[in-house]
């Protein structure tokens, strides 16, 4: 039991540190694609995620995951004090005439951990030409936000640094798509001790998890105001994931749309400050 609560945890964590590989609109990155193992078959199930969680962590493009002796047998060698990753499988053991089922976990490194081993590099950042809207632009930046981008393609609001991180709106697969993810990291921009003081330490998963959901609600709200379409259906699935992790609170939705409310508030009124100034 301990290895399945190891590995919900570190599925959590991966949702609590922002927006999961999967839900990814933009292209630079193959951390979403299916990973696989040495013989080209691909990873099933729970390791699907455990691999996406940590190819999305550290920052492994390729998709292909070895063992350690596969890596020697191939030619090449783990390089020295790289970290491998767990991987799980399904087994049973036969006591008293019952077949018992239980869990059995393994270690695997990304090819990209390895020396001496050709393998096919991943698909480069694709220019999809996607253009900016100049309208938007104004909103996004009149808020006084510091947005950067550059060639790190993850989106992320870093609160130590109070900054904003955006991968190259050319690489997104629309124009909505990149400023509704803009959206998102905005409202966790106003949960910095300065604006709405949200976001404090996060000492425990469930204010990790409220910081989301109002993240998550609060981009959808922002973006129907700017009249973008809100990606509703992937919303909702994110909802509905922090629901289920936090036990169905029935109050949270209530609460989480109230803070929400509150940032999109925030957003707009200090649009307004910015562009009087």
């Amino acid at each position: 039991m301990s290895l399945y609560q190891e590995i919900t945890d570190q599925i959590v964590e991966m949702i609590e540190a922002g927006t999961p590989p999967w839900r990814q609109p933009w292209t630079g990155s193959s951390s979403a694609s299916m990973p696989i193992r040495s013989n080209g078959e691909p990873y099933q199930g729970i390791n699907v995620l455990m691999l996406w969680m940590w190819a999305s962590k550290r920052g492994f493009n390729c998709p292909q995951w070895i063992t350690f002796k596969q890596a020697k047998a191939m030619g090449g060698a783990v390089r020295k004090g790289e970290k491998g990753v767990k991987v799980v499988y399904f087994n049973v053991v036969e006591k008293d005439d019952e077949k018992i089922p239980f869990l059995k976990s393994y270690t695997v490194f990304n090819m990209e951990q390895c020396d001496g081993i050709d393998y096919q590099k991943p698909e480069p950042p694709v220019d999809l030409g996607t253009e900016r809207d100049a309208r938007l632009d104004a909103f996004f930046h009149g808020t006084g936000a510091n947005i950067i981008s550059g060639q790190n393609f993850r989106a992320y609001y870093h609160p130590s640094q109070d900054l904003i991180h955006m991968p190259p709106i050319k690489a997104f697969e629309s124009t909505e798509s990149y400023y509704a993810v803009l959206a998102h990291e905005l409202v966790h921009w106003t949960g910095a001790g300065k604006r709405l003081d949200r976001i404090k330490k996060f000492q425990d998963r469930q204010e990790y998890a409220f910081e989301e959901l109002v993240a998550e609600i609060g981009s959808c709200m922002l973006c129907a105001d700017l009249g973008l379409i809100p990606d509703l259906d992937q919303s909702s699935a994110y909802v509905e994931s922090w629901l289920k992790a936090l036990k169905n609170d029935c109050r949270l939705i209530f609460k989480a749309a109230a803070e929400s409310q509150k940032a999109v508030n925030y957003i707009h009124s200090t649009h307004q400050k910015e562009v009087a100034a």
